[in-house]
């Protein structure tokens, strides 16, 4: 008897179909790298509103701010790397559009992993006698059952969607990053209820029999409801080892947060072909790798 061949491809738009007003969606990447850019543009061009966003934040951050559609950021930072604060968010929390819930980077991750292995916190010192203590009241702390000592219960920051973008993905929803950028995007995905991938790729489930591979595909397909198909789906965002950030584009849409977000909506988003509109494939891929 053949077995069932699983099968969870979709399309960008299927996907952001599947999320709902008022959600907590973890996005994956870090900074100006990986990040899950294609759906982000869809969206922003979707009528989702009042999502919570959850997020190692960069122009993920600052688009979806841009278009309303944030109630609330759980986030350690906001940057393009090469430009060191993204400013559709900086603007946006000047001017006290979202709730905000501001904590260290190491703080951040055990949030996730907490809700990962379904505890209410774990226990860490990163945070005890600074200024996010005072911002966040509602996060305690906890005394050792061992010793004398106190410790920060960080709280588990639960998902319902996690939003990543993969190297390569096939249609049952395993999945390979390929480039040095894997950072946490695995704990959102463990962290949420549904996780759905893009990817640079889809591929023959033996693509990955390869021990290289095996040891960079974190994110278990049990975790992936829908994975879609999308080249160059991080830009303008690096996704190694294909491409680097797209410093040029970034600067020019980080000065429309002064000078339009409209326009930019209508030039690079409400658009048929975004890849044409950025200056083409061979343009993506002759972008340098950033070198840290």
């Amino acid at each position: 008897m053949s077995q069932a061949v699983l099968d969870k491809r979709m399309s960008a738009a299927d996907i952001v179909g599947q999320l709902q007003d008022g959600m907590t969606l973890g996005i994956g990447g870090w900074g100006a790298r990986q990040k899950p850019m294609a759906l982000i543009r869809e969206i922003v061009k979707s009528d989702l509103k009042d999502l919570t966003i959850v997020s190692y934040g960069g122009c993920d951050v600052g688009m979806l701010a841009s278009a309303r559609k944030i109630k609330k950021l759980v986030f350690s930072f906001v940057s393009l790397d090469a430009i060191p604060l993204e400013a559709h968010f900086r603007r946006a929390r000047s001017a006290g559009e979202f709730e905000v819930m501001e904590i260290d980077e190491g703080m951040f991750q055990l949030g996730l992993k907490a809700a990962a292995q379904n505890l209410d916190f774990l226990p860490c010192i990163a945070g005890l006698g600074t200024d996010v203590m005072t911002y966040n009241p509602h996060i305690k702390t906890i005394k050792s059952p061992y010793s004398e000592d106190h410790y920060v219960a960080m709280p588990a920051i639960k998902l319902d969607v996690a939003l990543c973008h993969v190297s390569e993905a096939d249609q049952r929803g395993n999945s390979w990053i390929g480039g040095p950028d894997m950072f946490f995007d695995e704990w959102f995905c463990r962290a949420a209820d549904k996780a759905y991938l893009t990817c640079e790729r889809l591929v023959e489930t033996s693509a990955f029999n390869d021990d290289h591979k095996i040891l960079r595909m974190p994110i278990e397909r049990n975790l992936v409801a829908g994975v879609a198909e999308v080249p160059f789906g991080a830009h303008p965002t690096s996704c190694g080892p294909y491409y680097g950030f797209d410093v040029a584009h970034l600067k020019a849409y980080s000065a429309t947060a002064k000078e339009g977000w409209e326009g930019y909506v209508s030039e690079f988003v409400e658009v048929d072909d975004y890849v044409k509109s950025v200056g083409g494939a061979d343009h993506i891929r002759s972008l340098p790798l950033p070198a840290f």
